[in-house]
């Protein structure tokens, strides 16, 4: 970390106002979903949460990370958002106060399944074995 606050690597962290923006956008969206129903085939009876909103810098652009709940193939519901991101900007433009709406971009989120197989491996009885000390001891006795 700099004396900053940001990566070495040159990746700027989000500012505060991007933050604010991204959650603005992200509660706004949660609540167009709940109200409309979206006409394209591959979000039809498809349950879709939305788990983050990064504004750009100057606040033109979201990336807006969605995923379905229960079963659901995410790439499919990405792509389905992305076909009806001109009908959610024009809701979405109505529903908060920003100068300009951004433009949405939606990504399919992966980190559920990221976080499963992690819980998976953690569930090994050698890697408990290993991060939990007491279990090492009580089978040797």
């Amino acid at each position: 970390m700099t004396r900053h606050g940001s990566p070495q690597d040159g990746a700027k962290m989000p500012s505060q106002r991007q933050l604010r923006a991204g959650e603005l956008v992200r509660h706004a969206l949660v609540d167009i979903l709940r109200r409309e129903e979206l006409r394209d085939e591959a979000l039809k009876g498809v349950d879709i949460t939305i788990t983050e909103v990064r504004a750009s810098p100057d606040l033109k652009t979201a990336r807006v990370y969605v995923a379905p709940l229960g079963h659901g193939d995410r790439e499919a519901v990405a792509a389905g958002m992305n076909r009806c991101a001109g009908f959610l900007r024009g809701r979405l433009g109505k529903a908060i106060d920003m100068k300009f709406t951004p433009e949405l971009r939606f990504i399919a989120d992966d980190r559920f399944d990221q976080a499963s197989r992690i819980d998976a491996l953690l569930a090994q009885p050698n890697v408990r074995r290993d991060l939990d000390p007491g279990l090492a001891d009580g089978d040797e006795e």
